[in-house]
């Protein structure tokens, strides 16, 4: 079953490095025309350069997922750049991780409100597209509690229950909202590649918790939002899937 998105217009925030760059070339490979933002220039120009070479509508801009009015005029001109917006994909986080006020503040300005601005943002566009859909990257560590990272955990937990009532109020205008909640995935640059470079214990320690012996990449993440955004998952709404590699299993 290929994935084809000729003519679809994929709204990715947070697309320029990682996971969501990953989405968004998977996307533009299918035939998307893309919109990417994020706050590193380099990083996005870089991105913006190879989703170019597949000869589809390409937008890219510097966004502040953290600034909400900044938020709305960057779905807004994306929309108006690529003729209107058929999926919606939150990808950025703030990475907080501590129980205190930088890492809940973090957390909550860009896992969570960035998602929910730039969903009410784009709601209006999709309700004029056929099939359009949102989809969440959120985290397994949503999934469980966390001493290590109280925060990031809770505002994880609360991007998969606001994926249920979204879907639940959009479900009746025709738009799909799901989330993809992966496991450790690695690359260059990356969280996990920046403690493997810094010797940290904790690499060693989730990489041996790893049913497979290696953690997952961007791709494989990427894939699957590729399934949830297409025709093949017309009939999943409301859902989380967890893209783990078998990591909650704890075997």
């Amino acid at each position: 079953m290929p994935f084809d998105f000729l003519g679809k217009r994929v709204l990715v925030a947070g697309g320029s490095r990682g996971i969501g760059r990953a989405i968004a070339l998977g996307f533009a490979a299918a035939g998307a025309d893309v919109s990417i933002c994020a706050r590193s220039a380099p990083a996005l120009q870089t991105t913006h350069d190879d989703l170019a070479q597949q000869g589809h509508r390409v937008h890219a801009a510097v966004c502040d997922l953290a600034d909400g009015p900044a938020v709305a005029r960057y779905v807004d001109a994306a929309a108006a750049a690529l003729g209107g917006i058929d999926v919606l994909v939150n990808n950025a986080s703030g990475f907080g991780m501590g129980d205190d006020e930088a890492g809940w503040a973090a957390g909550l300005s860009v896992d969570v409100m960035a998602m929910v601005r730039a969903s009410h943002a784009a709601v209006p566009h999709l309700l004029a597209a056929t099939g359009a859909s949102i989809i969440h990257i959120s985290s397994i560590s949503g999934l469980r509690p966390s001493t290590r990272s109280a925060a990031y955990a809770a505002v994880k937990a609360a991007m998969m229950s606001y994926t249920g009532s979204q879907a639940a109020m959009l479900a009746r205008q025709g738009v799909r909202v799901n989330c993809i909640a992966p496991g450790s995935v690695e690359f260059a640059g990356g969280v996990w590649d920046q403690r493997k470079q810094a010797g940290d214990a904790l690499y060693a320690r989730t990489l041996a918790g790893m049913p497979f012996g290696r953690m997952g990449t961007p791709d494989e993440i990427a894939e699957v939002a590729l399934f949830l955004a297409s025709a093949h998952a017309r009939w999943v709404t409301g859902q989380v899937i967890a893209v783990d590699g078998g990591q909650l299993l704890g075997v």
